[in-house]
């Protein structure tokens, strides 16, 4: 059979709902266009990993992809094509495959060349990467080698710049939500204080958007350092005017104390793109929460319930957004696609479906603008912010 060309989807970073169902849209529409279609397993690491001869296994590095197959996946969460966060730019020693060990000696390898040759041998005419920044970034760094790239934005932070929406968004506000009221029962009955730590390591979308939806009393987020007192003062009013005598806070993981210097991490070890896994914040901010209480509440200590969500919003199928916009996401890179033009996002921005430059990602980090959309004297959203703006409130242009 002859094809009209090959295009290659990979999903890379941390698995979202929504994935399978963008590799779906990409999938049916170019088999119908006329395209044959590689599903790239293990996001970056598949073009790495891959030995460029018809004779080897390459089954866990590339798959064909059907109908069938992605009818299937695309009611499902997470990717079926797996993802990782392989850096080939950026390459340890240690993780280089075994046949490249001999051409790749240093501590840290750029294995771009490798991914070049290799996307060559697969006969790739278009790459289409699914991902947060750090897919992005090197995304970009193929397409200035020349790679045609329509890339997709992914995340559950709602980071990427340039687009107003990233495929898991959505579910992650949509579970935050649920979780958050599911939780309150345990903190009416025992009269606490709940702190939930949610994603966010640098913008506080997934902590601001939930509470303004009437999740919880209060957020704090990664753009405004808090002063824990002020946080316990208004607590305490929430949890006294309260019929169940309880109060709620979000806490993005890149939230810091007034004072405090960095981010909390769970260990000293990076990824390949620099980054230590967050976590302990909420921890920290319900120790001193609940051994501070007593200084505002006459004296009596108030104890609290601490949970972090992490992956429970992340997991299991995409709610209705993520169905949706992804489908959408899917058709709009095909049209790209079929038009000759590579080197662009896919976004949504003041409502409207539409492509920037990829270089985007280089740009201006996306975060919440604090002036404009938080309370810093009552720590949480500002309600005053509706008239003419998107569906999800905050702008790629915040």
């Amino acid at each position: 059979m002859a094809y009209r060309g090959t295009i290659g989807i990979l999903t890379g970073g941390g698995d979202v709902p929504g994935l399978n169902p963008a590799i779906r849209a990409v999938t049916i529409r170019a088999l119908r266009e006329g395209y044959r279609v590689l599903g790239i397993r293990r996001g970056w690491a598949g073009l790495v990993d891959l030995i460029p001869d018809k004779d080897a296994d390459n089954s866990n590095n590339v798959q064909v992809l059907t109908e069938d197959l992605v009818n299937r996946a695309g009611r499902t969460g997470g990717t079926f094509l797996h993802t990782s966060r392989t850096r080939p730019s950026h390459l340890p020693r240690a993780v280089v495959p075994v046949h490249l060990r001999d051409r790749y000696t240093a501590e840290v390898n750029d294995v771009t060349p490798t991914v070049l040759e290799n996307l060559e041998f697969l006969g790739i005419d278009y790459l289409i990467p699914i991902g947060g920044d750090d897919t992005l970034s090197y995304a970009l760094h193929l397409h200035r080698q020349g790679v045609k790239i329509v890339a997709i934005p992914k995340t559950m932070d709602n980071d990427v710049p340039g687009t107003d929406y990233c495929i898991g968004f959505g579910t992650c506000v949509t579970r935050t939500i649920e979780l958050t009221h599911q939780l309150r029962t345990s903190a009416g009955s025992h009269e606490r204080f709940l702190v939930i730590e949610v994603f966010g390591r640098y913008a506080g979308f997934t902590a601001l958007l939930p509470t303004m939806a009437g999740a919880a009393d209060r957020c704090v987020i990664p753009e405004y350092p808090f002063e824990l007192d002020r946080l316990l003062e208004l607590l305490v009013y929430d949890r006294n005017r309260h019929p169940s005598r309880y109060s709620v806070v979000l806490v993005s993981e890149g939230a810091r104390l007034a004072g405090q210097d960095e981010m909390l991490f769970e260990s000293h070890e990076k990824d390949q793109f620099g980054h230590r896994k967050l976590g302990g914040i909420g921890d920290k901010v319900s120790a001193l929460l609940k051994e501070r209480s007593a200084d505002f509440n006459q004296g009596r200590r108030i104890n609290v319930i601490n949970q972090r969500l992490g992956y429970l919003v992340r997991s299991g199928p995409p709610d209705a957004l993520d169905s949706i916009v992804p489908m959408a996401f899917g058709n709009l890179a095909l049209d790209l696609v079929l038009e000759n033009t590579s080197g662009r996002l896919v976004s949504i921005r003041h409502g409207d479906y539409d492509s920037v430059p990829i270089d985007v990602i280089q740009g201006p980090a996306k975060v919440v603008d604090v002036e404009k959309y938080y309370n810093t004297e009552r720590l949480r959203p500002r309600y005053k912010t509706f008239y003419h703006n998107p569906l999800f409130i905050m702008t790629s242009d915040a």
